[in-house]
């Protein structure tokens, strides 16, 4: 048994991300005799990281979580394309109603003072006019909800065995908000906390609760490590797949619907936004970490993330079986790597924490 209150805590990073998660926890619990995935005391989650922390918290071991995204016929986790990729109706009928206002109050400009038509305010109309968000989280929600139902899984919070607490952001008030922690969020199920926390402005709307709109958290100043130490953990794991993406343009190796090129540019609009979106989160995140561990001392934190000059592979889509597998079994095997190394932090914290490393076969 452990003496140490360890945290585990899953960023964000779409499905790619969560296989990498996966991928990461299937090796710790390789790695140690009496090590599992469901022995942390705190699992946070934020964005798709929110599903893999509830499926550990709710007792499902890493290693199962491993071999069912391994095959593409293991039933397991059924997870398909409609499942994600719908768009939003009502979102695109507000936006239907507010292009036809905007066109209404041009035409008005036009009509009453020709020469004195503001052009780029009368454009500015259209711009927000534009929706919230292309899809809806809700067909994920109801397809998470019939998982958790089929598996004879908790659907609420205070049912879990192990504490779980899931990271969104308040829109309107641009405040973190942790689902699990009570309060007048107390009565959200867990399923409709997720679609909350997967709502990655531009590709998902905010999901609206209690007259209140949350989208997607990203990992923070110091990857929400701080969630897990106010709740006792003195040991914490942070695991965050979302680090810029080193790409070599000799190379021609950026996977496009075209075929392979050089640069991220080459991806189109969206990864350039990710891409950018990587650099600043990343630098933030490795910034706050460093402050906090310095604020904190008594706090033994790790980070673990991909290799960034060997992460392309998180380019392709997030439908591609054979590159989810890739994901997968990457983020087993660098994992197992260093933890095997004796001199590594983290295995090093973990022995210090009770668990017993498995002997290396040559």
């Amino acid at each position: 048994m452990t003496n140490r209150h360890l945290g585990l805590c899953l960023a964000g990073g779409g499905i790619t991300g969560a296989m990498y998660e996966v991928g990461v926890m299937a090796a710790l619990e390789e790695a140690f005799e009496d090590f599992s995935a469901n022995d942390f005391d705190v699992y946070v989650g934020a964005a798709s990281g929110s599903v893999v922390a509830t499926g550990l918290a709710a007792g499902i071991s890493a290693q199962r979580m491993y071999r069912a995204l391994l095959d593409p016929m293991d039933d397991f986790f059924p997870l398909q394309r409609q499942h994600l990729v719908r768009l939003d109706p009502k979102e695109l009928q507000r936006a239907a109603f507010s292009v036809v206002g905007a066109v209404r109050r041009m035409l008005g400009s036009v009509t009453s003072k020709p020469l004195a038509v503001d052009v780029w305010n009368e454009v500015d109309r259209f711009w927000d006019s534009l929706p919230a968000g292309l899809f809806t989280t809700d067909p994920f929600e109801q397809f998470f909800f019939d998982f958790l139902v089929r598996r004879g899984l908790p659907k609420a919070f205070p049912e879990m065995p192990r504490r779980l607490l899931l990271v969104a952001n308040d829109l309107d008030d641009g405040a973190r908000v942790t689902f699990g922690l009570g309060g007048d969020l107390e009565h959200v199920p867990i399923a409709k906390a997720i679609a909350a926390s997967m709502a990655s402005p531009i590709l998902f709307a905010p999901v609206r609760i209690d007259g209140r709109d949350f989208v997607g958290g990203s990992p923070g100043e110091a990857g929400h490590a701080d969630v897990a130490v106010a709740q006792g953990c003195d040991t914490v794991l942070i695991v965050n797949p979302m680090v810029p993406l080193k790409v070599d343009p000799l190379q021609r190796e950026v996977p496009t619907g075209h075929g392979q090129r050089k640069r991220v540019r080459d991806k189109g609009l969206l990864w350039v936004y990710s891409q950018s979106w990587r650099i600043v989160t990343e630098a933030r995140l490795q910034k706050g970490l460093a402050a906090y561990r310095d604020a904190h001392p008594e706090v033994d934190i790790h980070l673990i993330e991909p290799d960034r000059s060997n992460a392309t592979m998180f380019m392709h889509s997030p439908m591609n079986f054979a590159a989810r597998r890739a994901i997968l079994e990457d983020g087993y095997r660098a994992t197992l790597t260093l933890l095997r190394d004796e001199d590594h932090p983290l295995r090093r914290s973990l022995v210090a924490a009770g668990f017993k490393p498995k002997p290396t076969v040559a």
